[in-house]
C-alpha cells in the first residue's frame, strides 16, 4: 500500500512538473513543482539503488549508491555549464560537498545514535576517507592561490591538469577499495536484510534507468526556473547552488544514508555521505571541467574564498568526529550545528 502510495505521488508529482514547465506556469508554480518531482525521484533512484546495491554486493553497493545519488547533482550541473552558470556550478558543488560531510552525516549519526547508544564502522575506512578529503580540499586551494599570477588561458590549462590528476586519483581509490584491500574495508558486522528488498534484480535495474531518467527531465526543468527564483528573492548565486540546488541534490543520500543508519548500519551510511562527498570533489567537479572544456568555454576550478571555507571547515569536522571508526547522536548534532551555521553565512553574504 505504501509503495502504491509512493508511485502514485512519485508519477503525479513528475507529470505535473512536466506540464508546469511546457505550458508556461510561473517560475515559482514550476520550481515548486520540480523540487517536490525531484526530491521523489531522488527517493525513487535511492530506493532503486539499493535493490540494484543488494545483488551487487555492499562495496559496489555503496559505489552505485554515490553514483546515482550524486546523478541528480551532476545531470544539474551539466545543465548549468551549458548556460554558462559557472558560479552556481560551483556554489552546487560546494553545496554538495557541505550537504553530504554535514547534512546527510550528520542526521545519519543524529538518529542512529539516538536509536543506538554508540554505532561502530571500519577505522580503516574512516582514515582513508579522511586522507582523500584532505587531497581533494588541497586540489581545491592550490588553483585559488595560484590563479592571481596566472592568465585566464594558464588558469583554464590549469584547471583541466588538475581535473585529469583528480580522475585518476578517484580510479586509484576504487581499485584500492573494490580490489587489492576490498576485505579490509569492509563492514563484516553489517548483514544484508533479505526483508528490506522487494524488487528483482532485473526490476531494480529497470527501475534505476527509469528512475535516473525521470531525474534528467526534472533537473532541466528545475534550471530553466532558477534564475527567475534567484532575481525575484534577492537571492545569490552562492547560496542557491549551496543549498537549495544541494539540497534538493542530495535528497537519494538523505533518505538512504538516514535509513541504514537507523538498522545499526551506521558503516554503509557513513560510506555514502563521505563518500558521495569524495565522489563529487575527486570525479563530478572534474568532469565538469572537462565537458565544460568540449562545450567551448572552460569552467576553472578556481573557488571563491567563502566556497574554500566551507569546504575546508566541513571536511576538517568530518573528519575529527569519524577518525575513531564510531559516532554517537552527540557528533551528529555537532555536525548540524555547522552546517546551520555555514547556511546563514552563505545567505548573508
Amino acid at each position: 500500500m505504501k509503495q502504491k502510495l509512493f508511485f502514485t505521488i512519485l508519477f503525479a508529482s513528475f507529470g505535473f512538473s512536466g506540464i508546469a514547465h511546457y505550458t508556461g506556469m510561473s517560475a515559482m508554480l514550476q520550481l515548486a513543482a520540480c523540487c517536490i518531482a525531484i526530491i521523489f525521484a531522488a527517493g525513487f533512484l535511492g530506493k532503486a539503488t539499493e535493490g540494484v546495491a543488494h545483488y551487487a554486493g555492499e562495496r559496489i553497493g555503496g559505489f552505485l549508491n554515490a553514483t546515482f545519488g550524486n546523478a541528480a547533482e551532476l545531470i544539474i550541473a551539466i545543465f548549468l555549464v551549458r548556460d554558462g552558470l559557472f558560479d552556481m556550478v560551483k556554489a552546487s558543488i560546494t553545496g554538495s560537498i557541505m550537504g553530504n560531510l554535514l547534512l546527510v552525516l550528520g542526521l545519519s549519526v543524529l538518529v542512529g545514535g539516538l536509536k543506538f547508544r554508540t554505532q561502530h564502522f571500519n577505522v580503516m575506512m574512516a582514515g582513508h576517507n579522511a586522507s582523500l578529503m584532505l587531497l581533494a580540499v588541497i586540489a581545491l586551494f592550490i588553483p585559488a592561490i595560484f590563479a592571481r599570477s596566472l592568465t585566464t588561458k594558464e588558469t583554464d590549462t590549469f584547471s583541466i591538469i588538475v581535473a585529469c590528476i583528480l580522475i585518476v586519483a578517484y580510479i586509484l581509490w576504487l581499485i584500492f577499495s573494490m580490489v587489492t584491500h576490498k576485505n579490509e574495508l569492509s563492514n563484516p558486522a553489517e548483514q544484508p536484510d533479505h526483508h528490506d528488498i522487494a524488487w528483482s534484480r532485473n526490476k531494480s535495474i529497470l527501475y534505476l534507468i527509469i528512475a535516473t531518467v525521470m531525474v534528467g527531465f526534472t533537473s532541466e526543468w528545475l534550471v530553466g526556473t532558477l534564475d527567475e527564483f534567484t532575481h525575484r528573492f534577492g537571492l545569490s548565486e552562492l547560496f542557491v547552488g549551496a543549498f537549495l540546488i544541494a539540497i534538493v541534490g542530495n535528497a537519494a543520500e538523505h533518505s538512504a544514508a538516514v535509513f541504514l543508519a537507523l538498522k545499526n548500519k551506521i558503516g554503509a551510511a557513513v560510506e555514502i555521505a563521505v563518500g558521495s562527498s569524495l565522489q563529487i570533489a575527486l570525479f563530478v567537479a572534474p568532469v565538469l571541467v572537462i565537458v565544460s572544456y568540449f562545450m567551448g568555454n572552460t569552467m576553472n576550478i578556481v573557488f571563491t574564498t567563502y566556497e574554500l571555507a566551507g569546504i575546508g571547515v566541513s571536511a576538517f569536522i568530518a573528519k575529527s568526529i569519524s577518525k575513531d571508526g564510531s559516532t554517537n547522536w552527540f557528533e551528529g548534532a555537532l555536525l548540524l550545528v555547522v552546517y546551520i551555521i555555514l547556511g546563514i553565512a552563505f545567505f548573508l553574504v
